[in-house]
């Protein structure tokens, strides 16, 4: 077609239906033809085609000339990185690869391959629950009894099952032929049985966001999914666990206040303690996002916020670094607590935690003690220090001499940096 026919516009048609010879809806428009008389093709493009190169036109989407810019395509070039279920690997990827390297050898674009990195999430599979009815009646009798019956297993609903203990009032409430059910109880409540399935309807395992962001919060919902597991693993969906990452977000409330709800972050200098504790968690923190290695994040966050807890740390320059690094997990918490340390930016915009490795460098050892073998007590002494100085400091130490009795040791091995072992 000519330049000066251009934009194509489609014409209206009857019904977007094939045409009774089976030709596609376009057949059924009338003169559908160029400016020169020539039959236009009915045949539209796939949705492919269109979704193969889409993410080009992002670099330069005001260009009325071009679909991007060659300026604007040397500076983007390609996709840094895709995130997308294994479906997409023959759906788009693989036609995205074909019309990237048609356009590279046409020369519009400036690299071959449409993306750097490519994820494919894994899939969060259902914990299905069950209940267990004894044969011709309508007693459920729980888990750990089940053997002592003949049963049936009926799928339950999970939303009315929290640590596999069931609500008996939801339950009976949930259908009609519940209404008078009984239960054969085991330690006071009725447990039921689980199994790993995928995630559906029939089986009463889909679980609602809405229900456990009522009860615990987004930002609960949010760090237990990347908690479930590897981003590219198929991962069980078990809400037994949940409350231990909610327990956890109200643990960092605490640092930031005391029992009574006030808040008591000081400006007092940290301690080098404090600022081991924070640094090691930006390096490994860093280091797991560049990974996509979320849940082990959570797992170093969770041991940060115990050692400060255990250090009684509540001192600002620790604290709002922490509150900084822990905000794409947890960015409502984080918000919150950003604003309470007085700041009316957003946490958003603030920069990721710069890591210092000095803090890291230890200058000091803790050395087991042993004797003949056998670890006694420990104690600590610097790195730079010297045998002949740790022998003389460990001889005279008030637990060695308790442990030699009187005798004279016959050998003192120090191995720096790991152990000291007398042999009396």
């Amino acid at each position: 077609m000519d330049d000066k026919d251009l934009p194509l516009t489609l014409p209206p048609i009857e019904k977007y239906l094939p045409t009774e010879d089976g030709e596609p809806p376009l057949a059924r428009a009338e003169n559908w033809k160029t400016s020169q008389g020539n039959a236009i093709e009915t045949n539209t493009m796939p949705g492919w085609a269109g979704s193969s190169w889409y993410f080009l036109r992002y670099m330069d989407a005001s260009n009325d000339g071009a679909f991007v810019s060659k300026e604007a395509e040397s500076y983007w070039q390609n996709v840094d990185l895709y995130i997308g279920g294994s479906e997409h690997a023959t759906g788009h990827l693989l036609y995205s690869r074909f019309w990237m390297k048609f356009l590279f050898d046409m020369g519009f674009v400036s690299e071959q391959e449409p993306f750097k990195k490519m994820i494919n999430q894994g899939m969060i599979l259902g914990r299905s629950n069950f209940a267990y009815r004894i044969k011709d009646t309508n007693t459920f009798v729980s888990f750990g009894l089940k053997d002592q019956h003949e049963t049936t297993a009926i799928h339950v609903d999970v939303n009315m099952v929290e640590n596999d203990v069931l609500d008996e009032e939801a339950f009976k409430a949930w259908r009609p032929d519940f209404a008078n059910a009984e239960f054969i109880l085991e330690d006071g409540v009725y447990k039921c049985g689980d199994e790993i399935e995928k995630m559906s309807k029939s089986k009463y395992n889909v679980v609602s966001p809405d229900l456990i962001v009522e009860k615990y919060g987004a930002d609960t919902l949010r760090m237990y999914e990347m908690f479930l597991g590897p981003l590219e693993q198929f991962k069980p969906w078990n809400t037994n666990g949940i409350s231990g990452v909610n327990n956890f977000l109200r643990k960092l409330w605490r640092l930031f206040h005391d029992a009574e709800g006030n808040f008591v972050v000081t400006d007092a200098e940290a301690t080098k303690e404090d600022l081991k504790t924070l640094h090691k968690t930006i390096k490994k923190v860093g280091e797991d996002i560049e990974a996509f290695s979320f849940n082990t994040s959570i797992s170093t966050f969770m041991v940060c916020v115990n050692e400060l807890t255990a250090q009684k740390c509540n001192k600002r320059s620790i604290l709002e670094s922490l509150v900084v690094l822990i905000s794409p997990y947890a960015p409502h918490i984080a918000e919150e607590l950003w604003e309470q340390l007085g700041h009316s930016d957003g946490i958003t915009y603030q920069d990721f935690p710069t890591f210092d490795s000095s803090h890291l460098v230890e200058s000091s050892h803790m050395y087991p003690v042993s004797f003949n073998g056998k670890m006694r007590f420990k104690v600590e002494y610097a790195l730079d220090m010297g045998r002949a100085d740790i022998e003389k400091q460990i001889l005279a130490h008030e637990k060695s001499i308790h442990y030699l009795e009187g005798k004279a040791p016959k050998k003192v091995i120090i191995v720096p940096k790991k152990i000291i072992n007398i042999v009396v």
